[in-house]
């Protein structure tokens, strides 16, 4: 068996790659593996991190930007395909993290770019006006094997970046890791014409240099279902609301807004991605049916079509009320995305 492999995705669906990745990396033995790749307009959190606390979630749905959520460590990143992402793979005590950085600071040579390592998962440019990072990393080890998967800042839209990775000012206070903006750039303003083809072939022929040997690549297209243990599974798992949205640290928010009817303050406790306890505070003269929303809310998944199911059933009890809770109804649809 080689010791080598290579994996290539064709895919820029990112809850496929993060299966294929996923299922590469707990079916692996002692092989060192690079699996290169890239995702469409994604925004990519942590394990551990809220999507409602890091992104403009509201803003994402409206743009159609899907939300991903990996199993590793790390902040939110945007990614398009002016992103390269590659994950390197090894059994222990094979695995290295310090060896897949120097292989990537080494293909970044060999496109003529001198970079480095910086703090615990960045590569930096020194520049006229400071540092700028071209690449994040994330990682997870497990007893007896380890995964380094990161991008690469090609032609990224930095701009979209900045919309979806800015919240909404909503009143959250979170539990969970919040990610570090830094100062970013793109490899395109210093080799104009770099291209995803050009850094593939860069990190393979450094992969390939650093152990001494070659392999031939494997292709892994969604045409094709990839021949991969409880794939179908995972996929599902990864493109689910449960796992992308649900996984979230538990978190507190206060919404609040004024009627022509009366004032509203709503406040949720949310846990996994369900609402565990909501108040309702009011000076509408006719508080009845948000008291009675409150109740409604409890055990429903923190989700815009949830509550507005809350809100029809409402409108079914308190049919003279019609009016008020159809406006009540689009303001929590829009607010909760």
């Amino acid at each position: 068996m080689n010791n080598l492999r290579l994996l290539i995705s064709d895919s820029y669906d990112p809850w496929f790659n993060l299966a294929v990745e996923e299922c590469i990396f707990r079916e692996m033995t002692s092989q060192k593996i690079l699996f290169l790749w890239r995702n469409a307009e994604t925004v990519v959190i942590g394990q551990s991190q809220n999507p409602w606390k890091e992104c403009n979630t509201r803003r994402m749905e409206q743009d159609g930007i899907r939300l991903a959520r990996r199993s590793s460590g790390g902040g939110a990143v945007f990614h398009d395909l002016g992103n390269s992402c590659f994950t390197f793979m090894a059994g222990k005590p094979g695995y290295d993290k310090t060896v897949s950085t120097g292989i990537i600071l080494q293909a970044l040579v060999q496109l003529g770019v001198t970079a480095s390592a910086s703090g615990r998962n960045d590569l930096v440019m020194e520049t006229a006006s400071g540092p700028r990072k071209i690449s994040g990393s994330a990682y997870r080890e497990t007893q007896d094997r380890g995964f380094h998967h990161g991008t690469l800042l090609l032609n990224a839209n930095l701009d979209r970046l900045a919309d979806y990775l800015n919240p909404d000012p909503k009143k959250l206070q979170a539990k969970g890791i919040t990610s570090v903006r830094s100062r970013v750039a793109n490899l395109a303003e210093f080799l104009p014409d770099v291209s995803h083809q050009q850094v593939c072939d860069a990190i393979i022929e450094a992969f390939f240099n650093h152990y001494g040997e070659r392999v031939a690549p494997e292709v892994i297209s969604p045409d094709v279902f990839p021949d991969l243990p409880d794939f179908a599974a995972q996929f599902a798992k990864q493109s689910s609301w449960e796992w992308n949205f649900g996984k979230a640290p538990a978190f507190s928010h206060l919404l609040n807004e004024r009627f022509v009817w009366g004032g509203v303050d709503l406040f949720f406790d949310v846990e996994q991605g369900s609402i565990v306890r909501a108040q309702v505070f009011t000076d509408s003269l006719n508080p009845a049916p948000l008291q009675r929303l409150a109740e409604m809310l409890v055990g429903r998944a923190y989700r815009s079509d949830a509550l507005a199911a809350c809100c029809d059933g409402l409108i079914a009890q308190f049919p003279q009320r019609s009016d008020e809770l159809l406006e009540l109804r689009q303001w929590l649809i829009e607010t909760v995305k």
